[in-house]
């Protein structure tokens, strides 16, 4: 069974930083994408970023480019998002989600999210 599981959410302040991780089983890690995605109220579902474990390349939304940074440690099965210069518009429930092969194939399996409240 393919699970993900986030941790590291919390609150900060602007211009604070956190560390997302995402833990994951149940598949080939090394063989899949895992991309970070973000839903604040009242909003539709965003990609933040992503990551090919096959090959290391990275995707980043305009909105956090030079802010985050997605990581993965393929020997424990975990991807991280850092999270720098965080602003009030950056809260929002985060999911990590398996993707395809690669970052362009759409998520197939959800974590359950964890909550990032920036202060102003």
């Amino acid at each position: 069974e393919v699970q993900l599981v986030e941790s590291g959410g919390g609150l900060v302040q602007a211009g604070g930083s956190l560390r997302l991780s995402c833990a994951a089983s149940g598949f080939t890690f090394d063989d899949y994408a895992i991309g970070w995605f973000r839903q604040a109220p009242g909003k539709e579902r965003e990609g933040v970023s992503c990551i090919s474990n096959s090959d290391g390349s990275t995707d980043y939304a305009d909105s956090v480019k030079g802010r985050f940074t997605i990581s993965s440690d393929n020997a424990k099965n975990t991807v991280y998002l850092q999270m720098n210069s965080l602003e009030p518009e950056d809260t929002a429930v985060y999911y990590c989600a398996q993707q395809g092969y690669g970052c362009y194939a759409g998520p197939r399996t959800w974590g359950q999210g964890t909550q990032v409240t920036v202060s102003s």
